[in-house]
């Protein structure tokens, strides 16, 4: 019975926070481009619509597969949140929980890649594609980032991770500011934005991997992504800030260290053009990585 109201507890709590992440950063970005944007509750008004309509299954689709590839993806985005929700108000989280993390939150991208070849549409497979190539792209520097925080603290435990930083974040490390730095340059890939917007790029591929996907699958894949909205930034937070602290002045923190997350990827979308998936991988694989190999190094120093 805990069991089940953790995880309808995950689930609705993700989804409201997320649903208003995506909100505050369709309006800063609409702020951006000297537009009024959306009101407040359009996420959700968008997600309602989408419910109430067909779903279409185009001609020659491996038809099981495209249908539960929305179904896996956002599992994957409810189990790594309740996850998290455990570790941050119960502490009862489990030896590598954070290896589990880890993995959780690379089945959004798999299920993606799975709904664009399941469809077969020409443009959905170029979408899946791309998306395959950008996950081996930013999961390396991804990993290397977030095991600066176990390195620091002795532990693959999250519960341990969040108590390890009561006498000072891991942000505050110069090993931690740049393994920071590298995550959210994959947090920024991992939900496809601009630049890495590549997988989706509306004026290229008109969608790319979702092109075929109406109805409640497109409904579930844009729920999942403002799930993941909120999910990955409470991840960051967790690893680099001790977690989420809600008493007192610190809660002023908190929301400070979110909002900066979130301002930071939306600032990054408004101000840079895409890239190509070859210039993307060069630049994961490239420097990227060789700065998280930096901060591996200088945590293992204690720095």
């Amino acid at each position: 019975m805990t069991f089940v109201y953790l995880l309808v507890f995950g689930f609705a709590a993700t989804a409201v926070l997320g649903l208003i992440t995506s909100w505050i950063d369709r309006k800063v970005t609409a702020r951006v481009q000297y537009r009024v944007g959306p009101p407040f509750l359009q996420p959700i008004i968008d997600i309602v619509k989408l419910l109430g309509k067909e779903t279409v299954i185009p001609a020659g689709a491996s038809k099981r597969t495209f249908l539960i590839a929305p179904v896996i993806g956002i599992s994957g985005v409810i189990a790594v949140a309740t996850l998290l929700w455990v570790n941050q108000f119960f502490s009862e989280g489990f030896m590598g929980d954070w290896i589990v993390a880890i993995y959780l939150l690379a089945i959004p991208s798999l299920s993606i890649i799975l709904g664009g070849f399941a469809s077969r549409n020409p443009l959905a497979s170029l979408g899946a594609s791309r998306e395959m190539k950008l996950v081996i792209a930013y999961e390396l520097p991804f990993i290397l980032a977030a095991l600066v925080p176990v390195i620091n603290a002795h532990s693959i435990r999250l519960s341990v991770i969040i108590d390890s930083q009561a006498g000072g974040v891991f942000a505050g490390n110069i090993s931690g500011i740049l393994a920071l730095t590298v995550a959210i340059l994959c947090v920024q890939a991992k939900l496809a934005l601009v630049p890495f917007d590549i997988p989706e790029a509306e004026t290229e591929i008109t969608g790319g991997a979702l092109i075929e996907y109406s109805g409640p699958g497109l409904a579930i894949f844009k729920l999942m992504k403002n799930m993941l909205f909120f999910v990955l930034p409470f991840f960051l937070i967790i690893l680099f800030f001790g977690g989420l602290r809600l008493n007192g002045i610190n809660i002023l923190w908190t929301v400070l260290e979110y909002v900066g997350i979130v301002a930071i990827i939306t600032v990054i979308r408004n101000t840079n053009p895409r890239v190509r998936i070859d210039q993307a991988v060069r630049f994961f694989w490239g420097p990227i990585t060789l700065i998280a190999v930096v901060a591996v190094v200088l945590a293992l120093k204690g720095l």
